[in-house]
């Protein structure tokens, strides 16, 4: 009996599966789908939501070349067929072609965008097939297709053409050459407008798969909003979008707020990327510990102190139960836009002496870095899970870095004077409480072969080529 494997082929992402079939006189049996057993094998956990048959009452049925825009996991439950694949990406293995006879003892993963035919050899012959998406006219429009003859396959058709059963409709598709490519999937980015959202569109302004949407065309705030978008076109989400605002995130309507966007509408954008089979890029927040720790390591368990930190550490969770995401967890962000950086700078130049805080201590992180971080992540492609983020080098307090933005602009690092956490906050009310130790072990990026830069160069770097104030 053959034992459960997965080939790969000459077409990216094509594979071909033995299936084990247990007989005896009274017929077989086999494990058509059995998800455990093939993920292990090697076959992508590619989720799939609808089973097709499609029955052929006689040898020479031919049908395709047809390109769908899902996954599809072909197999045969009685008869024998000749099965041929196409390569209608774009991509350099366009046009790339590869056949192989299919009986109940085999089974071909096809991916989107490959277009896929078959020839029935024996009848009856019942082809079955999961898909990764419901069957609808919208979807079906976005079919891809070949001419089952074309002379750049040349698919040795065990029985000709000019013999076969074929469809209208399959002997009037195009020629190879008259194909347009089936694009990649697309890459959204929700918050375009924040700092990260920004530091995405400048790292990705040259490519044409990006798409970036403020908070007028995607608000995880309103469910209908989320409700409303296609997420069909795209294969990676990466949310640079959450509620922040950590001391309103203390009051009646804050609390409502950080809830309504960092969790309810997070969940509803999880189901969204679960549903389409996207992988998830996630921002997350060193708000997560409560900083009785001086590092924190990306198994640490969350312990925040206050509802923005509960909220974002709420928000982690959900993602995690997806197969494909990324956590990238930061602190201290710092990019275009107003920020602490901005601030001191700005007080430094109008001649404002500040007292800042010295004993929360951690490292920056410039969107530029996280940017590159997730584009480092996305290529790489990592095992899925949390990786911390942020620049390297030795942590400092918050005034030790406001002496520096001071120094770095020409003024007197000493006009900066350090108070406690509770000096600071003694006269004010609804503040919520910061962790102590904000920084974060970096070993994890590392290994991936992503190197942080030094937070007081890239503080210096980020000053030079002007600092919004």
């Amino acid at each position: 009996m053959t034992e459960l494997a997965v080939h790969p082929t000459p077409i990216p992402g094509l594979l071909v599966i033995d299936l084990p079939v247990h007989g005896d006189a009274r017929g077989w049996f086999k494990e058509n789908w059995q998800r455990e057993k093939m993920v292990a094998a090697g076959l992508p956990d590619f989720g799939p939501v609808q089973n097709n048959i499609s029955f052929n009452h006689a040898v020479g049925v031919t049908r395709g070349i047809h390109a769908e825009p899902w996954d599809k996991f072909i197999s045969v439950a009685t008869g024998r067929v000749f099965g041929a694949w196409v390569d209608l990406r774009e991509g350099p293995s366009f046009g790339a072609a590869y056949w192989h006879e299919i009986g109940p003892d085999v089974a071909i993963f096809v991916p989107r965008g490959v277009g896929n035919a078959f020839q029935t050899l024996e009848a009856p012959a019942a082809y079955t097939y999961l898909v990764t998406d419901h069957w609808s006219e919208a979807a079906q429009a976005q079919y891809t297709f070949l001419h089952l003859a074309d002379e750049s396959a040349a698919i040795p058709w065990p029985i000709p053409l000019t013999d076969a059963e074929l469809s209208v409709k399959d002997q009037n598709h195009p020629r190879l050459a008259d194909v347009v490519p089936v694009p990649p999937q697309r890459t959204l980015v929700i918050g375009g407008n924040g700092q990260l959202g920004r530091a995405l569109s400048a790292l990705w302004k040259d490519r044409t798969d990006v798409d970036v949407v403020g908070r007028d065309r995607l608000d995880l705030a309103d469910p209908a909003s989320l409700d409303a978008f296609d997420f069909s076109p795209y294969a990676v989400i990466v949310n640079a979008a959450a509620f922040t605002a950590v001391d309103a995130a203390e009051t009646t309507d804050g609390r409502r707020e950080a809830w309504a966007v960092n969790v309810t509408g997070l969940g509803r954008l999880v189901e969204a990327a679960r549903s389409h089979h996207a992988a998830l890029v996630h921002v997350s927040s060193d708000y997560v510990f409560d900083g009785s720790q001086d590092v924190h390591g990306e198994d640490e368990p969350p312990s925040p102190l206050g509802v923005y930190g509960q909220t974002k550490a709420a928000g982690d969770q959900l993602v995690a139960t997806l197969p494909e995401h990324y956590i990238v967890r930061t602190s201290w962000v710092i990019g275009e836009g107003g920020n602490f950086v901005a601030t001191m700078a700005g007080l430094a130049q109008r001649g404002i002496d500040p007292a800042v805080v010295d004993d929360q201590i951690g490292r920056l992180a410039f969107t530029d870095d996280l940017a590159a971080a997730i584009d480092h992540l996305l290529t790489h492609r990592p095992a899925a899970g949390v990786f911390n983020v942020t620049c390297d080098g030795e942590p400092a307090s918050w005034a030790r870095l406001a002496s520096e933005v001071f120094a770095l602009t020409g003024h007197d690092p000493a006009r900066v004077s350090p108070v406690s956490t509770a000096e600071y906050y003694a006269d004010k009310d609804g503040i919520a409480p910061r962790p102590a130790h904000s920084t974060l072990d970096l070993s994890k990026i590392r290994a991936t072969g992503f190197t942080p830069r030094e937070q007081l160069a890239a503080l210096r770097e980020h000053l030079r080529t002007g600092a919004p104030s």
